[in-house]
């Protein structure tokens, strides 16, 4: 049986603009993950997950010995990893076998509901390990990650990519991504080693960072999940107004996210915490151009509470719901902070940052 798992993460800064290629964001991958077991099979396969319910999915393929059938489920982020990942088996000529899937995950609660840590990432993210193992493709953690995103932005093209990075690599990473549209057409006009070697990643990047010096992370869920794809599409709006403002705030965040990452290389805490309270400013002025309500009334008070005490928070991704994320000098007791989180029934989630693993391509 073949083994994998992949982090969540939690955005720092930068979301929202990170959807247009080039444009920079930090994000760190989280000590909660989402595992997959894989395990070889004959004449079909079968996928367990709880996001399917209690019977398993069965596929077989098709007659071209490539495309895979799966009853009763529209597409998805694990059947378009499939989906990808046995294109390019193909393409290879390694032959077709059959597996199951048994997916597991800790980014969400006992009821089922999600944390925002990223959950579609992480299946990615680790179906294609899983793959990788299995055919013995042989790919490194940055040709991993650029499958992960082909097959991420079949079913949700307006996907950045910073969340795979973020369990591909983990630790504490900057990103760029690259031009997902085109991509897409590559992938739509060939095949996905000719996608995968594409001009239309100049412009991705990932680099590591170092941890901050002197700051505690701490993680508030407020028990409200947000749609991630309906809110990008939101903010964006249209016309000249909306326009000019949304240059104006991918120029905002860039320079914040400049500025935040010489602070976490440069050791500066209050440099770090200068960053995070500007990240959340933009958000909330993103909102306010759009019409959107990115911090709900329990992200507010969230944030409001770390800067109350000393510290910095702010929304973490899509905001409308979901986590907060607190960054607390080493001079700040943390409980004042999580005393006024209980009153606004906000959740401490017990997380660390997942340590750094794999190459990274540092461009």
């Amino acid at each position: 049986m073949i083994v994998t798992r992949a982090p969540g993460k939690l955005y720092v800064a930068g979301e929202y603009a990170v959807v247009e290629p080039g444009e920079p964001a930090v994000l760190i991958a989280v000590d909660r993950y989402l595992t997959v077991r894989l395990s070889e099979s004959t004449g079909s396969g079968r996928i367990r997950s709880g996001e399917y319910g209690s019977a398993a999915l069965e596929w077989t393929r098709a007659a071209d010995g490539v495309s895979m059938l799966l009853e009763h489920q529209s597409a998805d982020y694990v059947f378009s990893a499939l989906q990808v990942v046995e294109s390019l088996r193909d393409e290879r000529g390694i032959p077709a076998r059959y597996f199951d899937l048994d997916i597991s995950s800790e980014l969400d609660d006992a009821q089922g509901r999600k944390f925002g840590l990223g959950s579609s990432a992480a299946v990615t993210v680790a179906v294609i390990e899983a793959l990788d193992q299995f055919y013995g493709l042989g790919l490194d953690s940055i040709e991993r990650f650029k499958v992960a995103l082909l097959a991420t932005i079949r079913i949700s093209p307006n996907a950045s990519g910073g969340d795979l990075a973020a369990s591909t690599f983990g630790g504490w990473v900057l990103y760029t991504a690259p031009d997902r549209a085109a991509l897409r057409r590559e992938l739509e006009a060939g095949s996905v080693s000719e996608a995968l070697a594409a001009d239309a990643w100049d412009l991705h990047s990932v680099t590591r960072l170092p941890d901050p010096v002197g700051l505690e992370l701490l993680v508030g869920w407020t028990g409200s999940p947000a749609s991630t794809n309906r809110l990008v599409d939101s903010v964006r709006g249209n016309g000249r107004e909306a326009t000019t403002a949304h240059e104006l705030f991918l120029q905002e965040s860039r320079q914040n996210v400049d500025a935040l990452v010489a602070a976490l290389q440069g050791e500066d805490a209050d440099g770090v915490l200068t960053r995070i309270r500007t990240a959340r400013r933009l958000l909330q002025q993103l909102g306010e151009s759009s019409g959107i309500r990115l911090e709900t009334p329990a992200l507010t008070a969230l944030c409001d509470a770390a800067e109350a005490h000393g510290a910095a928070g702010k929304p973490s991704g899509a905001g409308g719901g979901d986590c907060g994320i607190v960054l607390v000098p080493e001079t700040v007791e943390r409980r004042q902070i999580l005393s006024a989180w209980e009153t606004h029934d906000i959740r401490l989630l017990d997380l660390s940052v997942h340590p750094p693993q794999g190459a990274l391509d540092e461009q």
